[in-house]
């Protein structure tokens, strides 16, 4: 017996024909895409603690607060100056 009740012959004619379809070629690349994107996001889901994360200075931080702040201003007067008047 095979996997889930496939024989080991039927598993050998079925990778057979895959590699018909597809060709070497493009399976390898398949295979490294996929390869890939599992690192990728082995490496997206580390633990943050692990110190290395961004640290930010003090004056980094004021900066960024105060970029924010003036994008959260700007966007009310936006909004209000694309406001069609009913006259």
């Amino acid at each position: 017996m095979g996997i889930g009740g496939i024989s080991m012959w039927q598993l050998m004619i079925l990778l057979l024909i895959v590699v018909l379809v597809f060709g070497t070629k493009r399976l390898r690349n398949m295979g490294s895409d996929l390869g890939a994107a599992v690192k990728g996001f082995r490496k997206g889901m580390e633990d943050p603690a692990d110190g290395k994360e961004e640290k930010l200075e003090p004056d980094q931080i004021a900066t960024e607060n105060r970029s924010q702040a003036t994008t959260e201003e700007a966007a009310p007067d936006a909004a209000a100056k694309n406001k069609p008047s009913s006259t």
